[in-house]
């Protein structure tokens, strides 16, 4: 790559028609030319510096601004240059073929050697650029963005980093950085035609290099970016972009072989979703990795969900507007420090989910916003391409280039960084047009609907694709409407999600369980209603971070009651919502009964687990989780109806709930699981519950025992059932019910 060879100069290099005698000197360039190019206006350096074969040898020109002496160096000799003009400097080697060579730079008493960015080939080829126009480069992050690499020479061997960015309305781009002096009038990027992309490679440039692209707009001012595919950044509130490189050498082999055989939708998932900065404030990736990987091995959580990692330059957006969506923030180390979390994570046999927000990006004008002087990633209609609520831009999800920005995104954190799975965020605002819209605030699609049909074929293909390239993935919505096929396959017209967060589940719960005990009767309908829709998509249960902020307080300060009852409260939710139908999903702190509203700029409140009652619904979370992941009945049927039968739904007025749940197991054996949850302040003594077969049924979970902070009301850990049909059942029970609690009978194993 070292030795390049370029075309001999055409009457559009020159400016003019060659004469019909050319004097002997180097190949002549027009002073308007020259001039563009000394001051990186030029949309082709290499058209004009570098190397090029003339008539009379190889002329070489690179821009030297303020240097008292350049020479060409190779390994025949050394051959001064000339100051041609305003800062461009020339020589012209003998021979007809193009040498290694380096350039020897004075200013003052001081000469430096370096090398010349302008004698390298492109580091893109042609069907990168070609796939990168049609929009289907599905590693789009190998080809843009900044890398680090290294070629062979006669003259030694050569490091530094290749550059190219994405701005097809750009007249000119050049890189700035540290490197440079943040002085881009010598690294001036080339134009690779219809493509957008400009490239060039700077010699000498390493990792923890920081820089930006300098964007000429068409109204010829300058405007610095950092690079929309940075995999690495400053620090917040810095802002550049940083040259980074994969050295971490990953242990999870034995996870990835078996994610890519196992379909995760069937199997247990019970998800601990966590904000990186807040859980325990000043740990880091790396020190993330030393205490959380054991405290969920402990709880038994078999999946972590990381609200967005990406890089942010607003702490208080939690990460949901993002500006780097290929780096991972820097507010807590490297990107290598990342994948060193969720190595540690796999290695403990915990999967990794990562919040990805594809909806909207803030505007912030170092950023991708108006990013070439145009509504380049965002879409150009002023009634599609902004979020009249957040503030932020809308991207043009019909747009090749933008969609394919996306599309790779994904692909990038589950491929690069092993991620299980991606929750994508506030899929109702990509679907709809008229989203938090005014009536004349949106115009209708081509058929005169409010569906975003380019939004929609943007999330059908990120789906389809994720899957392809990643078998064993799961792709969850935020979706909150009643948008139809969310989880149907592509194939079948679906969006291709493998799950959907059940938003109805969770506020009729929420509105259900903040109600006094006495008057839950009349609202018991709010509880068996999510029955009805249950399996018309593949559902999680979230009780996530949007409960716990902006003013809604905590779970526990929800709850009716006094302290005892408030917990009490909890332990019974957590119960019903692990036995429900459908995967789960529990915010960082609601494990213990964090009892202030969540604030992402302090840590949690771990010094409440000094309260026994606290702790207790600590050791209740992981016995839910022990006794969840041991039963295949609780998760292995989730979304169909076969996997659920109600043994009483109407009982408002004892404010009862019982049923069951049942699966096979992986080793094709029949699981079974009988629930009843009461949600009355008092006990229910003698309360006859119906059951598929009399014996022996164990009471592997009562969320009133003493060791969970409990009164103590239940069945001793065993019941004996007897042929007496009730609840339409050929057998029964009579139960000690707890206040405020739920019990979980398994059939005896002995």
């Amino acid at each position: 790559m070292s030795d390049v060879t370029a075309p001999d100069p055409t009457p559009a290099a020159t400016g003019r028609e060659p004469a019909a005698s050319t004097p002997v000197g180097p190949v002549p360039v027009e002073p308007w030319v020259l001039a563009d190019v000394a001051y990186a206006r030029y949309h082709n350096p290499h058209e004009v510096l570098g190397a090029h074969p003339g008539e009379h040898g190889i002329t070489i020109r690179t821009v030297r601004h303020l240097a008292d002496a350049v020479a060409v160096v190779t390994a025949e000799g050394t051959f001064p240059a000339e100051h041609e003009q305003d800062g461009v400097w020339v020589a012209l080697l003998p021979g007809d073929v193009i040498p290694d060579y380096r350039l020897d730079v004075t200013y003052g008493n001081e000469t430096t050697r370096v090398d010349d960015p302008y004698r390298f080939m492109p580091t893109l080829g042609e069907m990168d650029t070609y796939l990168i126009s049609e929009g289907r480069h599905e590693a789009l992050w190998e080809v843009l963005g900044a890398h680090v690499k290294t070629y062979d020479g006669a003259m030694g061997e050569v490091t530094g980093t290749a550059f190219a960015v994405w701005a097809p309305n750009a007249r000119a781009v050049r890189v700035v950085g540290d490197f440079n002096y943040w002085d881009g009038t010598a690294t001036a990027m080339r134009s690779l035609g219809a493509s957008g992309v400009w490239e060039l490679f700077v010699p000498g440039v390493g990792v923890g290099a920081r820089y930006k692209f300098e964007i000429c707009f068409a109204d010829g001012s300058w405007h610095q970016k950092a690079d929309p595919m940075a995999r690495a950044t400053e620090v917040p509130p810095a802002t550049a972009s940083v040259v980074t490189d994969q050295f971490h050498e990953w242990g999870d082999q034995e996870w990835m072989e078996r994610r890519a055989t196992t379909d995760p939708h069937s199997g247990p998932m019970s998800v601990y979703e966590l904000h990186v900065g807040s859980w325990r404030q000043g740990l880091g990736y790396r020190g993330l990795a030393d205490e959380l990987v054991p405290y969920l091995k402990e709880t038994g959580f078999t999946h972590v969900e990381f609200l967005p990692v990406a890089e942010h330059p607003f702490g208080g957006s939690w990460g949901y507007q993002l500006t780097g969506y290929y780096a991972p923030t820097a507010r807590f180390g490297t990107p290598d420090d990342f994948r060193y979390l969720v190595d540690r994570l796999h290695q403990a046999g915990i999967g990794v989910i990562l919040d990805w927000v594809p909806a909207h990006f803030p505007k912030d004008e170092w950023a991708l916003a108006r990013f070439d002087g145009t509504a380049l990633y965002e879409d150009p209609d002023p009634q599609r391409g902004e979020h009249p609520d957040w503030g932020t831009y809308i991207f043009n999800y019909g747009r090749n280039e933008v969609r394919n920005f996306l599309v790779a995104n994904a692909l990038y954190w589950l491929e690069e960084f092993h991620a299980d799975g991606l929750r994508v965020d506030a899929v109702a605002s990509m679907l709809y047009l008229d989203y938090s819209r005014d009536e004349n605030q949106w115009h209708p699609n081509q058929f005169g609907g409010r569906e975003n049909l380019e939004a929609i074929s943007f999330l059908q293909e990120a789906t389809a694709t994720a899957y392809r390239k990643n078998p064993g993935i799961v792709m969850v919505a935020e979706e909150s409407t009643a948008w139809p096929g969310v989880t149907t396959p592509t194939e079948y017209g679906g969006l291709g999600f493998g799950l959907k967060w059940n938003m109805g589940w969770m506020n009729d719960t929420l509105r259900y369980m903040q109600e006094e005990p006495i008057n839950r009767r009349y609202h018991h309908g709010e509880l068996t209603f999510s029955l009805v829709y249950a399996f018309s998509e593949q559902f999680t249960l979230p009780l996530s971070h949007d409960e716990v902020v902006h003013g809604k307080g905590s779970l526990l300060s929800r709850m009716p009651g006094d302290p005892w009852q408030e917990l009490a409260n909890l332990r019974a939710l957590y119960a019903y919502q692990w036995s429900h139908p459908g995967k789960q999903l529990l915010f960082m702190g609601q494990e213990f009964g964090q009892g202030s509203e969540w604030n992402a700029d302090t840590s949690l409140d771990w010094w409440i687990l000094d309260d026994p009652g606290h702790q207790g619904l600590l050791r209740l979370v992981s016995d839910l989780n022990a006794v969840y992941t041991s039963s295949p009945a609780l998760w292995a049927d989730d979304f169909s109806h076969r996997g659920f039968e109600w043994i009483e739904a109407g009982d408002g007025d004892h404010n009862v709930l019982s049923y069951l749940r049942k699966g096979v197991g992986p080793d094709g054996r029949n699981d079974l699981v009988v629930i009843i949850v009461n949600f009355a302040g008092t006990p229910h003594e003698g309360y006859r519950v119906g059951l598929p077969f009399a014996g022996g049924w164990d009471e592997v979970i009562n969320t009133d025992a003493p060791e969970y902070g409990g009164s103590g009301v239940g069945n001793l850990g065993h019941v004996e059932a007897e042929e007496l049909p009730w609840n339409g059942r050929p057998a029964s029970v009579r139960l000690r019910v707890p206040p405020l609690g739920a019990v979980f009978l398994r059939p005896s194993r002995d």
